[in-house]
C-alpha cells in the first residue's frame, strides 16, 4: 500500500553530490523532520550494488515516516528495495515497459522537458512529471534548455497529471512557479545544500502551501 502523502507539495531529490558531504540518511531525517513527504533518491556514479546497499536505510526511514520513496532511473533496484515507485528521464526505459516491469501499484514519474514530452507521458500513463529545469541550474551541468514560467504556464493545460517544477527552485522563486500552476516544486541544492535543512524544508512547505492555487482555478476552466 503506498503512503498517504498525495504528490503535491515539496519533493525532495536526495543526491550526495549536493549533500556537502553530509550523509543523505542525515539530510532525509531532518527534511522529514521539517515535513517533507515525497523523496527521490537519486545517484548516478555508484554501482547497482552500493546504489541497493545505500536506498535501504533511506527507504525504511520513508516508510516510517509515511513518505512516498522513489528510485530514479532503474527498475530493478526500485523493485529490489520495495520502493513506491521510481522515476525515469527520457533516456531510461520505455514509460510502458516500466509500467510492465514495476506493476499497476507502483508510482512512474517522468522528466519532461518540451510541451511534446508531456502529452506523450500523461497518454502513456504516468502517475506524475517533473518539468523543467524552470530556472538555470548547477546540478546538472548538461539539462535541457531553460524552459522558463512561461513554458511551465504553457505545459500545464496539456496534462491532467500532478506536475512538479524542477530546475533552480529557491525559495524566493516558489510563488512564481505555483502562481504558474504547478501542484510542487522538487528541489535538491536549495534543500540538500542549507545549513538548516528542516527549516528549509519547512519554509518550501509553507511557501507552497500558500500558493497551491491549482486545483478548479487553473484545470477547471
Amino acid at each position: 500500500m503506498l503512503p498517504s502523502s498525495p504528490l503535491s507539495g515539496l519533493y525532495v531529490i536526495l543526491d550526495a553530490r549536493a549533500s556537502r558531504g553530509r550523509p543523505l540518511m542525515e539530510m532525509m531525517m531532518a527534511a522529514l523532520a521539517g515535513g517533507a513527504r515525497i523523496f527521490q533518491y537519486r545517484d548516478k556514479d555508484a554501482s547497482a550494488r552500493e546504489v541497493y546497499d545505500r536506498a535501504l536505510p533511506l527507504r525504511q526511514a520513508a516508510k516510517d515516516g509515511d513518505a512516498i520513496f522513489l528510485v530514479n532511473d532503474r527498475c530493478d533496484l526500485a523493485l529490489a528495495v520495495e520502493a513506491d515507485g521510481v522515476h525515469l528521464g527520457q533516456d531510461d526505459l520505455p514509460l510502458a515497459l516500466a509500467r510492465s516491469i514495476m506493476g499497476a501499484g507502483k508510482l512512474i514519474g517522468v522528466s519532461t522537458h518540451r510541451l511534446e514530452q508531456v502529452v506523450t507521458a500523461t497518454e502513456g500513463g504516468a502517475d506524475y512529471l517533473g518539468f523543467g529545469p524552470i530556472f538555470d541550474t548547477g546540478t546538472k551541468l548538461d539539462h535541457e534548455p531553460v524552459v522558463g514560467i512561461e513554458g511551465l504556464r504553457q505545459a500545464l493545460p496539456h496534462t491532467s497529471l500532478p506536475v512538479f517544477a524542477i530546475g533552480g527552485i529557491s525559495l524566493e522563486r516558489v510563488d512564481s512557479v505555483m502562481e504558474a500552476g504547478a501542484n510542487g516544486v522538487a528541489v535538491i541544492s536549495a534543500l540538500m545544500g542549507a545549513d538548516d535543512v528542516a527549516g528549509t524544508a519547512r519554509a518550501f512547505i509553507q511557501l507552497v502551501a500558500r500558493r497551491d492555487r491549482r486545483g478548479s482555478e487553473c484545470r477547471g476552466q
